[in-house]
């Protein structure tokens, strides 16, 4: 159930956590500090146990301090590549504070089927260990409440058209004035400045122009989208990188800092050896399907029940994988003596391997390579990649329970680390879910405050019944 209002408060603007000496120092109240923000601070300090401790040694009795516990972000972002990136974060201790729409919250919250009960299984996939606050931003005390936020949090994420949150007072020069240490990133489809400035962000979009789905896809077939919105999560995994730098950054100087993320430049970056090979000689890049432009065999091959992918990635190993399919022959061809005579003898060599490897199953194939020190694995299916032995042994299935939908199953981290676990996540928000906790707990706002804030509809509060 979702309850609305609006109201009128001030807040003084206190200075995140993760501070440097400089941030110390100067103090955060800039001058007196009221009572409200007093409050506001103590209860975000590292004396009450929330606080980050760089370089220092875990609290007593603390078992599995993480790198970003006591950090704040205010997330502004929503669909994905904001999203996966502060996921990221909040699986390293972050407190993440996610910034939703009253009522229809988040886009992808209505991406479905399939839903867990209400739930879109795709937001379930990316918005972990966060809390929701519903506000209304385009009310001017929904606005200052986002002010509010920013001053008392270390990053500050969103991933509106440039100029959009300026038109708010809530762009980085907005908040550099109220929070001169917050660490403000940018997510866009192409930057803060530009010809193409104004247009939105899509995935499938910037993967086009960004030359992805030109190189993707079978050689004389159609350009392909990634199965998997591979520059939105790329953008991710660099905004992930960027803050956390940000982060750094300022405990050397003091400051914060704007960070200006966007998709075209993320996969324009990940592409490469195909763009420095036209960079450098002009070699237009061009589809290859599994294949490898410069290494050969380094592909797909279709088994008699499915397929196996083997890459030779050098001269022994090729022997190898000759001697493994009983072709000593062709070893010994002058035409495939190395990698460079094999790529211009390619069509050739591909035959005589493909009408092999079509001779046997794929666990054949895979038990005859087994030990042999050339790179292979089969083509799995998403039961075959959850079943996986290694998957499982990696902790790549996280289970949490939702209040709503029940138990959840999503894909863990893809990291571990030797002093602390990625454990007990806390599964994705409802709309709201956290509004009133935010408010007292963040802010120090009063009930009376509070219930006017939601009577005429700066916020929205989620009960979970």
């Amino acid at each position: 159930m979702l309850r609305a209002g609006l109201g009128r408060r001030g807040c003084c603007y206190g200075g995140g956590l993760w501070r440097s000496p400089y941030l110390a120092a100067a103090g955060s109240c800039g001058g007196s500090a009221s009572p409200r923000c007093l409050r506001a601070l103590s209860a975000a300090s590292p004396s009450n146990g929330g606080g980050a401790r760089a370089g220092g040694a875990p609290p007593a009795g603390a078992s599995n301090v993480k790198p970003l516990d006591g950090v704040k972000i205010l997330d502004l972002t929503r669909v994905l590549a904001g999203p996966f990136a502060t996921m990221n974060l909040g699986d390293l201790g972050a407190e993440v504070i996610k910034v939703e729409r009253p009522g229809t919250g988040d886009d992808t919250r209505a991406w479905g089927p399939p839903f867990a009960g209400t739930e879109s299984v795709y937001f379930l996939s990316v918005n972990r260990n966060k809390k929701s606050i519903a506000i209304n931003m385009k009310d001017s005390k929904g606005a200052k409440l986002i002010r509010e936020l920013a001053a008392v949090s270390d990053v500050f994420v969103e991933n509106y058209l440039p100029g959009k949150l300026a038109e708010m007072g809530l762009g980085y020069e907005d908040m550099k004035e109220i929070a001169p240490h917050i660490v403000y990133c940018s997510i866009t489809g192409y930057g803060q400045t530009g010809p193409m400035v104004q247009r939105g962000g899509y995935d499938s979009i910037a993967a086009a122009v960004s030359g992805l789905m030109h190189i993707t896809g079978y050689e004389d077939g159609e350009p392909v989208r990634p199965g998997v919105a591979m520059t939105d999560l790329a953008t991710g995994l660099y905004t992930y990188g960027a803050i956390m730098a940000g982060l750094l950054q300022r405990y050397k100087t003091g400051k914060g800092l704007h960070i200006d993320c966007n998709l075209l430049s993320s996969q324009v970056a990940c592409l490469t050896h195909v763009a420095a090979n036209y960079l450098n000689f002009k070699i237009e890049g061009k589809r290859w399907g599994t294949a490898h432009g410069s290494i050969v065999p380094y592909q797909a091959f279709k088994t008699k029940d499915g397929y196996i992918v083997v890459g030779a990635g050098s001269d022994q190993q090729f022997v190898t994988v000759c001697k493994i399919l009983n072709l000593p022959e062709v070893s010994k061809d002058s035409r495939y003596k190395n990698n460079t005579l094999r790529v211009q003898n390619r069509k050739e060599l591909i035959d005589i391997l493909s009408t092999r490897f079509s001779e046997k199953a794929t666990i054949e194939w895979l038990q005859l390579f087994e030990g042999s020190g050339v790179p292979c694995g089969p083509i799995n299916n998403m039961q075959q990649v959850f079943s996986d032995p290694q998957v499982l042994h990696n902790g790549l299935v996280m289970e949490m329970n939702h209040p709503t939908a029940g138990r959840i199953v999503v894909p863990g981290p893809g990291v571990r680390y030797s002093e602390f676990a990625v454990s007990h996540p806390k599964p994705p928000p409802l709309v709201g879910q956290h509004t009133v906790e935010i408010l007292k707990g963040m802010l120090g706002y009063e009930d009376d405050a509070i219930e006017e804030l939601l009577r005429t509809g700066a916020v929205a509060q989620h009960e979970v019944r």
